[in-house]
């Protein structure tokens, strides 16, 4: 066991299919783990059946390595590292009654998502409603599905935080023979791109719906890529390589996934579901679909030049039929 593993104290925020990959990481490297959830019912399931009673049930762990907590004050006071994997949609409610101070602590996220209405990623919300100073933060990117981590099936992370020593302890927590992980310090562009990678899903799983083919779902993709450079580069010009694969990859993955629920998502909107009938059909949340409405608030600012996020918009908010939406994309595609 190394000396980093020995020392930090890790927390996982969150009870769905990618905190159960995440705590998998984790407990190939790390003698004990913190995991929050907010059910204790569920706490009792898990210790009882060893394995998380909603999602990856394959997955077996030894739960007299886990300290399960319900109360997010005592986890956080508990804990040197938080990793939170919180639909955003959910996490201003779930940290609402958040005391304790964590300014000093290492905050991480692998939620992927933009906390709506606010308009914030997650680095900023957690810098300005818990004044987490961004050297203090990290995000952890890249195309990696929960159910494949499940499987074991090889997959590649990006860890980004403006504190390069802090996000290469980290990453090494989570390395395995299956699990291999790079480093940037890029967390503005790895979480914008995070986000704006599920509204173009939802776009591909739209075409898909109207049986779109191969053909057209590759130009999609192609201008999705060159979409989220526009936006990111606008928003925080620096140098970054938008082919790596914590962007490009990230985004092909979620566009092309049978894992994808923000695909599934776009797919079911293409058969003609409406939004309503999708999630309540789908039992997940699409990050995609609050995402969207966000990104374009945010991109009122900036104007860029978004065609997709456009188009999905459109369908999504305005009711606008996917088919004749899609069909006017086409023009703007090249």
């Amino acid at each position: 066991m190394s000396e980093i593993s020995e020392k930090l104290r890790i927390a996982i925020i969150g009870s769905g299919s990618w905190a159960t990959a995440l705590a998998k990481m984790f407990m190939n490297n790390l003698p004990g783990l913190n995991w929050y959830f907010r059910k204790e019912e569920t706490i009792e399931l898990f210790r009882k059946f060893h394995h998380n009673p909603n999602y990856l049930q394959a997955v077996e762990f030894d739960v007299d390595r886990i300290h399960f907590y319900s109360d997010i004050n005592e986890i956080a006071e508990q804990s040197d590292i938080l990793v939170f994997a919180i639909p955003s949609a959910f996490l201003k409610d779930a940290l609402k009654d958040l005391k304790v101070d964590i300014t000093n602590k290492f905050v991480v996220s692998a939620i992927k998502g933009i906390v709506p209405d606010d308009n914030l990623v997650v680095g900023q919300f957690f810098h300005e409603y818990f004044n987490v100073p961004y050297e203090q933060f990290g995000v952890i990117a890249g195309p990696c599905h929960a159910e494949e981590v499940a499987r074991e099936l090889l997959s590649y992370l990006t860890i980004a935080s403006p504190d390069v020593k802090k996000a290469r302890q980290f990453a090494f927590l989570l390395e395995s023979p299956y699990i291999r992980t790079h480093i940037s310090d890029d967390i503005w562009g790895t979480e914008y791109s995070s986000v704006l990678k599920n509204i173009m899903a939802i776009a591909a799983g739209i075409s898909h719906g109207l049986r779109y083919g191969d053909n057209f779902q590759a130009v999609l993709m192609s201008n999705a890529i060159q979409e989220i450079k526009r936006f990111v580069d606008t928003v925080h010009p620096i140098t970054r390589d938008i082919k790596s694969s914590a962007y490009l990859g990230d985004l092909l993955v979620t566009g092309y996934s049978q894992y994808s629920r923000n695909r599934t998502f776009g797919t079911m909107i293409g058969k003609g579901y409406t939004v309503r009938s999708a999630m309540l059909e789908m039992h997940m949340i699409a990050e995609g679909y609050f995402a969207t409405k966000c990104i374009r608030e945010i991109n009122s600012r900036y104007n860029v030049n978004m065609p997709i996020t456009d188009a999905v918009f459109n369908i999504l908010y305005e009711s606008i039929s996917p088919a004749i939406e899609l069909r006017i994309l086409t023009e703007h595609l090249r």
